[in-house]
């Protein structure tokens, strides 16, 4: 099964706490403290991979958790870091935020990885926390959360040259004969529901991928059809091979093509820049000599121009080499331009490198008790810091504020009003707000 669009909450691992603990052995009165750190909590990669062709692997999980480091040990050893998720998708899956529709990355590349999601780290040991003053610490510093995102994979076919054209016009029956795929063939609308691929090799010792994709109709650009189903994949090829029917028998083949061009415009202006190659299939056909003059008619008459035009058949395997050499010589063009550019540097606010960065979340909200006249700030980041208040150790209070102020709860009060004096309440703690 082919699954080109996939989507999934995933989640790295929360680091483990640091451990709390004391030397007691024999002959040594005052081991000192030994608590070992958390280890870090796994991360969530993603990597593209050559071998893999569809999202099938990814369809039917809903949720992706990595692996929780391991809290800190005895005599300072630490804990195990939790193991990273690494997800294998195929060349040309774009991964976003289903929440934002924000492009995180683009695996275009064989092994390329992206860090989705890094992993919690592992919290302090008490051993980190002794001091002159106070040679027993009795505190650790707990591990980092794990984060979570819920995202949408979207896979683009990656091929050098893409087949278009009507359904039934004979693209599976061309790939067929000019690579080793094996697409469905019939005489019926939407044989292929799925981009079919094949590398095809010239004569001359060149080769390149050519995709037969699924068949277009109009309205395609508005999801009719397969819709944006097909329209997706022409994005990623460089040459495209336009198809028409030969043997056609009511209607105009310019007519066809125009609105086959028309609704690759509508989806994405950019499309109709690339190199394209005008074929007429079922040469055998007894209508194709009158289709083909037709069609040079209707086409000069609008553009101006003679068509380069070639007449195929390929279910007879007829005049298919002259096609093959033009599609590897346009395929040449447009991957020099591709070169020149990379040569030329482009303006610096034309380039975007897509890289996930997480937008910040505060984790807490400030709010006014008019009524008792107390600023309130809670949040599920709150909770999770206080969780290790201990008003009797220094290394705590001093952890937690630490922590709290790295959350900027001193610049949120601030804005709504908090001056000197002022009762704030953070959990089950009350104090004066002082600057």
């Amino acid at each position: 099964m082919f699954v080109d669009e996939t989507k999934l909450k995933i989640a790295s691992g929360k680091g483990g706490d640091g451990a709390v603990c004391f030397r007691h052995e024999k002959y040594l009165e005052k081991g000192g403290p030994s608590g070992g750190d958390g280890g870090d909590g796994g991360s969530i990669i993603f990597v593209a991979d050559k071998n893999m062709n569809t999202l099938l692997s990814l369809r039917y999980k809903r949720i992706i958790v990595a692996q929780n480091g391991e809290n800190g040990k005895i005599k300072n050893m630490s804990g195990k870091k939790g193991e990273d998720v690494i997800i294998h998708v195929p060349e040309g899956t774009m991964i976003y935020n289903e929440n934002t529709n924000e492009l995180l990355c683009d695996l275009t590349h064989d092994k390329e990885e992206r860090v989705l999601l890094k992993g919690g780290k592992g919290g302090l040991g008490n051993q980190h926390f002794a001091t002159s003053r106070n040679q027993a610490p009795t505190f650790a510093e707990p591990g980092e959360l794990g984060k979570e995102l819920f995202i949408r994979l979207e896979l683009k076919v990656l091929a050098d040259v893409g087949l278009v054209g009507y359904p039934s016009v004979g693209k599976s029956t061309l790939i067929s004969v000019i690579s080793e795929a094996k697409p469905k063939i019939a005489a019926y609308h939407f044989t292929t529901l799925q981009p079919n691929l094949g590398m095809v090799y010239v004569k001359d010792g060149r080769s390149f991928v050519c995709a037969d994709l699924p068949g277009l109709i109009e309205g395609a650009s508005q999801g009719l059809g397969l819709g944006f189903q097909f329209l997706k994949h022409i994005e990623r090829t460089k040459v495209i091979i336009h198809i028409l029917d030969g043997e056609k028998v009511n209607g105009s083949l310019f007519e066809d093509y125009e609105k086959i061009r028309l609704e690759l415009e509508n989806y994405d202006p950019e499309i109709l820049k690339k190199s394209e190659i005008i074929v007429i299939n079922k040469s055998d056909s007894e209508y194709a000599e009158d289709n083909t003059e037709l069609f040079k008619m209707e086409y000069k008459e609008k553009y101006k121009k003679d068509p380069e035009i070639y007449v195929i058949s390929a279910l007879e395997r007829k005049n298919l080499d002259p096609l093959l050499y033009r599609a590897a010589d346009l395929l040449d063009y447009e991957n020099s331009k591709i070169e020149e550019e990379k040569v030329v540097e482009t303006e610096p606010e034309n380039y975007k490198e897509y890289t996930f960065k997480p937008k910040k979340d505060k984790g807490f909200e400030v709010t006014k008790d008019w009524e008792n006249m107390v600023y309130s700030v809670q949040g599920p980041r709150i909770d999770e810091i206080m969780r290790y208040y201990k008003e009797d150790s220094d290394q705590s209070v001093m952890w937690v504020t630490r922590n709290l102020r790295k959350l900027g709860i001193e610049e949120e009060l601030k804005k709504i009003g908090c001056k000197d004096g002022d009762l704030v309440r953070i959990g089950s703690i009350e104090f004066e707000f002082n600057e």
